[in-house]
């Protein structure tokens, strides 16, 4: 695949699937953004995961597009394994930053229904991952992927970046 091709691909991918998830669904489980009565403070707080989660989800995406020759999707994989940027630090980016949005919109629209979609939404990444994501890179990129996995936890963040690429 073009970097074009990924590019788009990954822009059509992030605006329909992650907008989906990220905004679509908690505007309709907030009765259209509706906030609230929390203390102001507390609800400000929320604004720090909600930029870093899309700070994280752009990078990201960005690079599958330039550095994988792919996208996120499943129907359009990366040609090449993404281990730079955020991916030095914990293999599941993307799906820990959507994570972060929602729990930061929860804060700050102070609508706990929104960390219960947070968490529903983590356990089926995870499931996902677990069972149909990981043993597909294992096929595709084989003791690359493993060497990564190995040394890059998938969940919880590492201290300082991997430099095995």
């Amino acid at each position: 695949m073009r970097k074009a091709s990924a590019a788009l691909g990954s822009a059509l991918f992030l605006v329909v699937i992650s907008g989906s998830a990220a905004v679509l669904v908690p505007w309709w489980l907030t009765g259209g953004w509706q906030a609230g009565d929390w203390w102001l403070p507390l609800r400000l707080l929320g604004l720090v995961p909600l930029a870093a989660g899309t700070a994280v989800i752009l990078e990201a995406f960005t690079r599958f597009a330039l550095e994988g020759l792919g996208t996120p999707s499943p129907l359009a994989p990366p040609t090449r394994l993404v281990v730079s940027g955020p991916y030095r630090y914990v293999r599941n980016p993307i799906y820990l930053a959507v994570v972060a949005v929602l729990c930061g919109q929860g804060l700050l629209l102070a609508r706990p229904v929104l960390f219960g979609y947070a968490a529903g939404a983590w356990v089926l990444t995870w499931a996902f991952v677990r069972w149909d994501e990981e043993p597909g890179l294992v096929r595709r990129f084989g003791a690359e992927y493993e060497r990564y996995r190995r040394a890059v936890p998938g969940w919880w963040p590492r201290r300082t970046p991997w430099r095995g690429a």
